[in-house]
């Protein structure tokens, strides 16, 4: 409008601070998100289990429903830290499929539909816009991991006392530092992946083939050269691994090869060597390694402009 017809006038509304602005981005992303039928069915499906897991504690302190249901109690799984490792596995396995579904489309489309200058025109850095994409992911994913985890924690916590808890109290940070590393690397892969292919399909089926192509290949190098040594190009693998390390369950000797020398250049004593996975520090190396990888890509891609060469 012209300057000279003085109708132009100051923002009235209500300002934001600067920390949180990148609030915005999240708040009408999940919006989108649970406008999906499909999404938010298979977002309910990932309570099954810590409802079965539930149960199965409240079944451990409850002799009349062990009476009532006519189950021995040494029948019920023990309530320790296997328990809880097990846990963390299955829903960490349905945080990964609920990152397929709503993480690939978060970057491509904002860069398909030229997007992007119009959220860094303003003020909003392009790690604050990342960070914003970022907490969608993460904000979903503590929903059906480490929160219900806890929460089943101290479900238990209260039925077997404080002596029990003051016992595992080791346990809240195996379980939360556990889900959320898995977070963290899903949710910058996936972005990742989002800001380098702009279609939704290809992105998330690039995202399957990062589980589990590797994983294949490197159970093929298992079998062919006899070791674990292949664990380390497997992304599932390498976080068992750490899930293992962090509630004490690791244990490096996971077989023997054992067999009849029919080769003469081999002796018997190969034959017999333990097969050893990678240590813990190497696991932790891995994942620190493709997340810096994901943070360098997102870093190239994320820009209010591109340069066609």
């Amino acid at each position: 409008m012209a300057v000279y017809e003085h109708l132009y006038g100051a923002y009235e509304g209500e300002s934001h601070s600067a920390w949180s602005r990148f609030l915005v981005i999240p708040r009408y992303a999940l919006r989108e998100v649970f406008k999906s039928k499909l999404l938010v069915t298979i977002f309910i499906l990932c309570f099954i289990y810590p409802l079965v897991a539930t149960i199965l504690v409240y079944l451990h302190h409850n002799a009349n429903a062990l009476a009532l249901l006519q189950i021995n109690v040494r029948e019920l799984l023990p309530i320790d830290a296997s328990f809880f490792l097990t846990f963390v596995q299955v829903q960490c396995a349905f945080a990964f499929i609920l990152t397929v579904l709503v993480a690939p489309p978060l970057i491509s489309r904002d860069l398909s539909n030229n997007a992007l200058p119009l959220y860094l025109c303003r003020p909003l850095s392009r790690a604050e816009y990342v960070l914003g994409k970022m907490t969608v992911v993460v904000f979903l994913l503590s929903l059906v991991t480490w929160i219900p985890g806890l929460l089943i924690f101290f479900f238990q916590a209260s039925l077997a006392g404080f002596a029990w808890l003051w016992a595992n109290l080791w346990m809240i940070q195996a379980i939360f530092s556990g889900c959320m590393v898995w977070i963290i690397l899903l949710s910058l892969l996936a972005l990742a992946v989002s800001s380098l292919v702009k279609w939704r399909v290809v992105a998330s089926g690039a995202l399957l083939g990062l589980f589990f192509v590797p994983t294949a290949f490197g159970q093929i190098i298992n079998e062919l050269f006899l070791t674990r040594s292949g664990h380390l190009i497997s992304l599932w693998a390498t976080i068992n691994s750490i899930w293992r390390g962090l509630f004490g369950l690791f244990v490096r000797q996971t077989g023997t090869v054992r067999g009849t020398v029919t080769n003469p250049i081999y002796d018997e004593k190969f034959f017999n060597h333990p097969l050893l996975e990678p240590p813990l520090w190497v696991s932790w190396l891995a994942v620190a390694l493709v997340c810096a990888v994901c943070v360098w890509l997102l870093a190239r891609k994320v820009r209010a402009y591109e340069v066609m060469k």
